[in-house]
């Protein structure tokens, strides 16, 4: 019998474990789910034959180790913060690690300890980072079979409650760890733009957005994502003079982020005394500066952004309850914590509401012959949520995961060290199975002059 180890039993899970504990008969599996949170990891796996549920604290060394050493492989979906520990663990003991976060840069420093230990450390198996990079590699490779030179590449990803599901000033939903929606774009971006490299801090991130026209969608709006120029040598495009990954939103979101953001509120460094005692007005006012008795909390806030006192974006930071008197919830100690527990009670899904996911890959080749005529290739897949059923972000987010688990298990997946899937021996696997649950990628071509 193989012994599976999930940790973390969030939002990005349900799928993963349903999947697995569908097959644990047929392939002989033992799930364990492991989270702090015992009643979470219950819930998960419910009444099932092959599996457990275990209260799991990722900083107690000897429950870690424990845990660890029943396993044959972890399914990681903790917070990207203890990647690294786990995979140092995960090597140490001859165990296989697969988890959806963003690869850390330390993986390098280890992957010969995986190679020569014969495990798999295999990141970024999730949607975005995930999906993107298979789709990604597997269009780039069809064109370059082709005999096409490619000239640019653009890659947008979005998690968003479906147009008919909108019900909120913000037209956003929390469908995943609302920590990545307070902190995203902290580390600023990157990206390749005509032969010019750009650069943005936090604080630019989200007023560089333009418009993506998304067929059935509409119009979203989109922004750079982290440091796009790192792809340029993982997916083989080393000659491109364009190269951007994007994230999808819904026109107004980013204008009413970067607010948030130049507020200072998206703060996990700084820990505030007796926070839980403050109101939420207390918290705003602690950002300001200070000043004479006068205007009211709302009116200086508006001066000190520029932005009008009566206008959207002050109406969408009053329904997301950053003026109240309310005292605050969460028993965290940060401004982050704060906002992330606002956002989640505010932009919850209903039991009749569904969310959607869109990857969309646009290229710009040149073929032989073709003189001045390009062609733009776009590839789009499109998912959708069931409303009381799983979201699409768990089936997206979870299942090129469990896929992985089982090539792993079945010896599908022959490979070992530290990967992302933009290796061929992973992609070409993973996108059939993704195919057989729904997940496909539709491809236009568009020829244009250049």
């Amino acid at each position: 019998m193989k012994h599976i180890l999930v940790l973390g039993a969030g939002k990005s899970t349900p799928y993963l474990i349903n999947y697995l504990l569908e097959r644990a008969e047929k392939y002989d599996w033992f799930i364990t789910v492991g989270d702090v949170n015992k009643e979470l990891t219950r819930k998960a796996v419910g009444r099932h034959p092959r599996s457990s549920s275990i209260m799991f604290d990722v900083n107690d060394t000897e429950m870690r180790e424990a845990q660890i050493a029943k396993a044959d492989v972890v399914v990681n979906f903790l917070p990207p913060t203890f990647q690294y520990i786990l995979a140092l663990d995960c090597i140490k003991q001859r165990k296989h690690m697969i988890t959806a976060s963003y690869q850390d840069i330390r993986m390098a420093d280890i992957n010969a300890d995986a190679q020569r230990h014969g495990v798999l450390v295999l990141n970024e198996m999730g949607l975005d980072p995930g999906i993107d990079h298979m789709s990604a590699m597997s269009v780039i490779q069809q064109v370059k079979k082709e005999g096409a030179e490619i000239e640019a590449f653009r890659s947008y990803g979005s998690g968003l409650p479906a147009p008919d599901s909108i019900d909120n000033p913000l037209k956003y939903a929390i469908t995943w760890n609302p920590r990545n929606v307070v902190m995203a774009g902290e580390t600023g971006a990157q990206y390749l733009y005509k032969g010019k490299i750009k650069i943005l801090p936090w604080h630019e991130v989200f007023q560089r957005t333009w418009r993506i026209e998304l067929e059935g969608i509409g119009t979203l709006e989109a922004y750079p994502n982290r440091d796009s120029m790192l792809y340029m040598k993982l997916f083989g495009l080393e000659k491109v003079h364009t190269m951007i990954r994007g994230t999808l939103r819904y026109p107004g979101w980013s204008e009413t982020w970067l607010q948030v953001v130049r507020l200072g509120l998206p703060n996990e460094s700084i820990r505030i005394s007796g926070l839980r005692r403050k109101t939420y007005r207390e918290l705003v006012e602690m950002f300001l500066p200070l000043h004479d008795p006068g205007p009211s909390l709302e009116q200086r806030v508006a001066n000190f952004l520029n932005i009008s006192p009566t206008g959207n974006i002050m109406e969408k930071l009053q329904w997301l309850g950053l003026f109240s008197d309310e005292k605050i919830r969460t028993a965290g100690n940060t401004s982050a914590e704060v906002l992330a527990d606002l956002l989640s009670r505010k932009l919850q899904l209903t039991e009749n509401q569904k969310d959607m996911v869109a990857i969309v890959h646009e290229l710009t080749v040149k073929y032989p012959g073709n003189g001045r005529q390009r062609t733009k290739i776009r590839s789009t897949m499109i998912e959708y949520g069931k409303p009381g059923g799983f979201t699409a972000i768990a089936k997206t987010v979870g299942l090129p995961a469990a896929i992985a688990t089982k090539l792993l298990l079945t010896g599908e997946l022959p490979i070992c060290g530290c990967h992302i899937p933009t290796h061929q021996a992973i992609y070409t696997r993973v996108l059939p199975e993704l195919e057989k649950h729904g997940i496909i990628f539709k491809e236009t071509r568009t020829d244009i002059e250049k």
